[in-house]
């Protein structure tokens, strides 16, 4: 038996065993599809695409979320196949795993490792702002000592406490259970859907033509840099398979889910985007709330409120999504002995994994609190294409070297779908500044020495 075989025969066994004794099997098609909808709507909409807009695409940014959901999309189809094939926790590690060996599987974990962590954080930032505007909205104003980072304002700012609380919250929902958390995020979900699409009815009345005329500011080329830049908005739905050991049926489930919340929220950035757009001059929407600007230009005034509030709510799904993602994520990597198994301990009354949770939550916490939201954001997005390059290619490494195992959803197309997918994530990380990919060298290099430092050493294969 080879080794690919061998592993996905591991694999195998580890779900049976923890479908029984570990993680608890409660999510449907409809629960991963919303918790996909969470994840990806949210800062995407509520804040990037104004400020994309503003400063890369114009009211081309439509086309940037065009060029950045094709990519999704292709690395989509490569994901689904790989989550029915080898539906455990872990995502983009797992399937790096079982196709490209353990070297390759700890670099893209402890890629998302960094890539969970930082959209986490970021994302509990914005969550921050918008409630320090809906507070002050109602003539509620907390000091600027408790509202922002040191890092940020060492003048005025000591910790962003607002950001440090949900985070702690939150994870203590995603400890008491997966099954609470996917009823609290169906709730969020409902509610932000609802905004939105009032609000691209009530804009849509109100478009003035003219502030499309110059469509393409900053030429074909800011169209993709936009792209790349707001790729962060799309990593919800490479969410959803980190929860495939908690699918009910996961080779059904996982596919629908992935490919599901990617086509209902694609449409949604789109159509947000146009009316964005459309309503009010890309100039002005360099603003951390966007969609309350173009609210408040138009004399809808009554909605800005609302619309923070469902930005609130929206970026809470958001935050849930991701900390559960990161925490599984650890759980898979200490499963393989790649990480101390303290990581993938279950707790006795929850089956979650607890410590995971809890040490990802305070991590999180910590960087929210004193980092400002500049420098976490900026490492997001080539973290998600990297990850979604290695995904690509595992599909074409299985089909050559296993074309007999069965798949329960298969990527059409397959070469052509797998190796766009690749030229397409590889072409707008070409497009993220220099200091970037420094900052993401550096962190891999960090990975590197625990992996030999630690990792190997202990790994189960060993």
């Amino acid at each position: 038996m080879s080794f690919s075989q061998q592993l996905l025969k591991r694999k195998s066994v580890a779900a049976l065993t923890n479908a029984e004794n570990g993680l608890k099997r409660t999510l449907t098609a409809k629960d991963l599809t919303i918790l996909g909808v969470g994840a990806i709507i949210g800062a995407g909409i509520f804040v990037l695409t104004g400020i994309a807009a503003a400063k890369y695409a114009g009211p081309a940014i439509v086309l940037s979320f065009v060029f950045a959901g094709i990519a999704c999309a292709l690395a989509a189809l490569c994901y689904s196949e790989l989550a029915a094939m080898i539906p455990v926790s872990g995502s983009a590690y797992s399937y790096a795993y079982a196709t490209m060996g353990e070297l390759m599987a700890w670099i893209i974990g402890w890629d998302l490792i960094l890539e969970y962590a930082l959209a986490s954080s970021t994302v509990a930032i914005g969550w921050a702002g918008y409630l320090n505007s809906f507070l002050n909205s109602i003539d509620v104003h907390l000091p600027s000592y408790l509202t922002t980072a040191y890092l940020a304002d060492p003048a005025q700012g000591f910790i962003n406490l607002p950001a440090v609380i949900i985070v702690l919250l939150l994870t203590g929902l995603l400890v008491v259970g997966i099954r609470q958390s996917a009823i609290f995020n169906f709730v969020m979900v409902l509610i932000k859907l609802a905004v939105i699409v009032v609000f691209i009815i009530a804009g849509a009345g109100h478009i003035q033509t003219e502030n499309w005329s110059n469509f393409t500011p900053f030429g074909f080329g800011g169209v993709l840099t936009g792209a790349g830049v707001i790729f962060f908005a799309y990593i919800g739905f490479d969410a959803v398979s980190t929860a495939a050991q908690e699918a009910i049926n996961p080779k059904r489930d996982v596919p629908i889910g992935i490919i599901g919340s990617l086509i209902v929220c694609t449409v949604l950035y789109i159509l947000v985007a146009g009316v964005l757009t459309g309503v009010i001059s890309y100039t002005e929407l360099n603003v951390a709330a966007p969609i309350a600007v173009a609210v408040d230009h138009i004399g809808m005034s009554w909605l800005s409120p609302i619309i923070k509030l469902a930005a609130i709510a929206g970026l809470t799904s958001v935050m849930l999504v991701l900390l559960m993602g990161q925490s599984r994520i650890f759980y898979a990597m200490a499963n393989d002995r790649l990480l101390p198994p303290l990581f993938a301990e279950i707790h006795p009354q929850f089956q979650t994994p607890h410590v995971s949770t809890i040490v990802v939550g305070f991590a999180v916490a910590l960087l929210a609190g004193f980092m400002p939201i500049e420098k976490l954001g900026e490492l997001v997005s080539i973290g998600t294409l990297f990850a979604f390059v290695l995904v690509c290619g595992g599909v074409l490494v299985l089909r050559s070297t296993h074309p007999e195992l069965p798949r329960h959803f298969k990527c059409p197309a397959v070469p052509v779908v797998p190796i766009a997918g690749i030229l397409v994530c590889l072409g707008l990380m070409a497009g993220l500044p220099l200091d970037t990919w420094v900052r993401l060298l550096v962190w891999l290099l960090i990975g590197f020495a625990i992996y030999f430092g630690y990792g190997i050493k202990h790994s189960q294969l060993r």
